[in-house]
Formats: structure tokens, C-alpha cells, sequence
């Protein structure tokens, strides 16, 4: 059985809320949303956010915000039940980013680049398929 979420788990959720309402994050993520789509390999990837450009820089703000946010679930800082019951922005960024994490690992050499986006990632759509059968799916053929 899993601890009860706490006021500081809710105060947590609401302080990572405020952070994406900066105005930085807020253009990185409607860059990520919008543009960030079909991406199979790294250098897909630097086809549409090369090194140095303001579109780098909104990838790397949105894919290190969220995998931040993983790092606080996987260690237990933050209750993960109540965070996937608001937090599904995450698990767009991971469906996105999830067919070219291979060849991002091998081109940083860092087999554990966004390995708690991952962990997190897997953890929520196993939760979102429980939850109800065709949800999964469902928000796969909408972010996909």
C-alpha cells in the first residue's frame, strides 16, 4: 500500500505548476507541443533544434523541467499517484522523446540520459492503462 499524498506532495505539484508558467517554459513547451513530433533518431532531432538554436534550447528546457520532475517521483519526494492524476504533460514529453532516447544515449554516451523521464514514463502509461483500457491509447493517437 502506498503512503497517503501529503500537503507538502500537493505544495510541490503546485510550486513545478508555477514553474511552467514562466514565459520561457511557456514558449518552450508550445515549441515542444506543436513542433516536436515524428522525431526517430538524434540527428532528426538536430534537423529540427540544432545546437546553439532558441528551438535547442526550448527541447533541452522542456526534456530536463520533466525529467527533473521524474527524479523527485522516482525517489519518493513526490507522491506519484497524485501526480499522475494531473501531471500528463509528462507523459507527452516522454511519448515524444521515447523513439530517439536510443540514439541520444549513444550519441551523449550517457546510457542513463533522461532515465528518470523513462522510469516515470513507462510507470504512468501502465497507470493511465489501468485506469481505463482504451485511455492509453487513445492519448497516444492524439500526441503521436
Amino acid at each position: 500500500m502506498h503512503p497517503r499524498p501529503t500537503y507538502d506532495d500537493a505544495n510541490l505539484i503546485l510550486r513545478l505548476y508555477d514553474m511552467r508558467r514562466e514565459v520561457r517554459m511557456r514558449q518552450a513547451r508550445a515549441w515542444f507541443t506543436a513542433k516536436c513530433k515524428g522525431v526517430q533518431s538524434y540527428d532528426d532531432l538536430l534537423k529540427l533544434a540544432p545546437a546553439g538554436s532558441d528551438e535547442n534550447a526550448s527541447y533541452r528546457m522542456v526534456v530536463t523541467y520533466w525529467d527533473l520532475v521524474s527524479s523527485f517521483i522516482v525517489t519518493g519526494i513526490l507522491h506519484k499517484e497524485l501526480f499522475f492524476q494531473s501531471g500528463r504533460e509528462l507523459l507527452l514529453v516522454w511519448e515524444r522523446v521515447r523513439d530517439f532516447l536510443p540514439s541520444l544515449r549513444e550519441a551523449y554516451r550517457d546510457p542513463n540520459y533522461l532515465k528518470n523521464l523513462e522510469t516515470v514514463g513507462i510507470e504512468f502509461a501502465a497507470y493511465m492503462s489501468a485506469q481505463g483500457p482504451q485511455a492509453y491509447d487513445a492519448f497516444l493517437k492524439r500526441v503521436k
